[in-house]
């Protein structure tokens, strides 16, 4: 047996704090199993994970060196940068990588992956974990450890059902948690609003499976020896929202009599739109982008969306930058390398807008030609038309400068008006001399 697994043999004392809160699924208030899975069936859920998860997924990853000037390259030559930017792994491109560790972090706290490397410790693959299956532990000497359990029928790789990584071998990236371990999830804490709007989900389909008609008793002033009978014909001929709309016809001076509510009266239709703004709430998503226009206009939905990257994915982005620069790079390349998200696409304006914006940067000398170009994907112009040349207006004067020109003109006039005053005295002087000789 090798010292690495004798020393994984040892009995674990505890887990990490934060391991005992990473799950609190179960029944909510409303009597609904709220899970991660059931937690997907609301479309509201649904719609929050789809939009973070596609929006962090559809950032440029890049993988950046520090340039001379202290300017940021594309590290373009490093093995990491491939990987993340274009193929993780050979099973996945770099989007669905994304897509599913942030679906992960979302719905358990956590998204876990497995580091592949080769000898010289260069990063070659990343796989994705279930986070319901990996869990943080320490062992007797306080070292942190993962303990991930199989699914029945994978291969076996040891000698125990459980696979033991160590923390370089594991990209993890934790949300809001308790100890700075391991992170909670959002649908667990926050189950019994998630379980309202489940349950407000299923009431309403009831609703409509009963023919979008109230509930109510069937009276009948002679006594029926068979009850059922009597209900299931009218069920058959009645019930469900095909039969929506239709005519009852009452025999034998059978009356129906409704006794429960309408939607109107329940409140459902509030019910579920308050759900979908406290569903969005949970994940910080602005209303309009789950089609709740209800309080919309043109100009606050721009200012939303911007706020949707300032608030919301820029928190996810960070921790996703400083989790991969943490896991993936070793100390010498944290010191010469850095992993950034590209969120200039989706802090772009309106085209009014960019066009201003370029026209301030290019005037005052701070972007060239090319650079707006780029930033618009448009063909470059050459160096012969001046497209990489930094302009400034030639107006513009230091403060320190200011009335030089004029200062230096007016000693220019003095100046030659002396020299006019000059001759004309010499050639009275000369004009008096003549005079006095004759």
């Amino acid at each position: 047996m090798s010292l690495l697994q004798s020393f994984f043999k040892r009995k674990a004392e505890d887990r990490a704090a934060g391991s005992g809160y990473r799950f609190f699924f179960g029944q909510s208030t409303a009597g609904k199993a709220v899970n991660e899975r059931t937690a997907m069936q609301m479309t509201a859920v649904y719609a929050c994970v789809r939009i973070l998860a596609e929006s962090i997924a559809s950032l440029p990853l890049h993988l950046y060196e520090k340039g001379p000037n202290g300017d940021r390259i594309k590290a373009e030559d490093h093995p990491l940068y491939a990987l993340l930017h274009d193929e993780p792994n050979p099973e996945m491109t770099s989007f669905i990588f994304r897509e599913v560790m942030v679906t992960h972090l979302l719905l358990w706290g956590n998204c876990y992956a497995q580091i592949l490397r080769n000898g010289r410790g260069e990063v070659i693959g990343l796989y994705p974990l279930m986070p319901n299956k990996m869990s943080v532990e320490r062992d007797e000497r306080g070292q942190l450890f993962y303990r991930y359990q199989r699914l029945n029928g994978e291969p076996p790789t040891m000698e125990s059902t459980d696979v033991i990584l160590l923390p370089e071998d594991v990209l993890h990236i934790p949300g809001l948690g308790y100890d700075g371990l391991v992170g909670m999830s959002p649908i667990a804490a926050c189950r019994n609003a998630v379980g309202m709007g489940l349950a407000a989900d299923e009431y309403g389909s009831r609703f409509l499976s009963n023919g979008a008609t109230p509930a109510g008793v069937l009276e009948t002033p002679t006594l029926i020896k068979d009850v059922s009978k009597l209900r299931d014909s009218w069920e058959k001929a009645y019930g469900g929202t095909g039969n929506a709309g239709r005519v009852a016809i009452l025999e034998e001076g059978v009356t129906f009599k409704p006794i429960s509510m309408s939607p109107q009266d329940s409140q459902l239709l509030e019910t579920r739109q308050y759900q979908l703004t406290e569903i969005a709430r949970i994940f910080r998503i602005p209303p309009h982008m789950l089609q709740d226009l209800s309080r919309a206009t043109f100009s606050n939905i721009e200012e939303q969306s911007l706020e949707f990257v300032k608030y919301t994915l820029n928190p996810w982005i960070i921790r996703w930058e400083q989790g991969m620069t943490k896991a993936l790079l070793n100390a010498d390349e944290k010191r010469r390398y850095s992993i950034r998200f590209n969120v200039d696409g989706l802090l772009r304006g309106d085209y009014k807008s960019r066009m201003e914006g370029y026209r301030i940067g290019v005037s005052s000398g701070i972007l060239s030609v090319n650079d707006c170009r780029r930033l618009e994907n448009m063909d470059l112009l050459s160096e012969e038309e001046g497209g990489d040349y930094h302009l400034i207006q030639g107006a513009m004067i230091k403060l320190e400068d200011a009335g030089i020109y004029a200062s230096s003109s007016h000693t220019t006039d003095v100046e030659e008006s002396t020299e006019q005053a000059a001759d004309v005295v010499t050639e009275q002087t000369a004009d008096a001399a003549r005079k006095e000789t004759k």
